[in-house]
């Protein structure tokens, strides 16, 4: 019982993500049944921002400000990097 309660405690946010998943995919397709094209939109975007939770949470990868501040910086400097490297006369009429 033990190492049960422990697992569930250890994932509880990738299980809770899951079970979003699977509610917002059953929610899609009787939406998608009744003709309901927006809400069916909408439950596709939570199930698309579930999975990425999900996924983020299996790699270990936590999307704080620090680490939000740093992928900008890099997305930054490789962009300037890139277009200080693009000729002048580009692209060609």
């Amino acid at each position: 019982m033990a190492t049960i309660t422990t697992s569930v405690i250890l994932m509880r946010w990738e299980l809770l993500s899951a079970v979003m998943m699977f509610l917002a995919s059953t929610f899609n397709v009787k939406c998608r049944k009744a003709s309901h094209n927006v809400m069916a939109f909408a439950f596709t975007g939570i199930g698309i921002g579930m999975s990425c939770w999900f996924v983020t949470g299996l790699l270990g990868i936590t999307l704080s400000m620090d680490n939000l501040h740093n992928f900008w910086n890099i997305t930054k400097d490789v962009f300037v990097e890139v277009m200080s490297r693009t000729p002048a006369d580009w692209p060609m009429p």
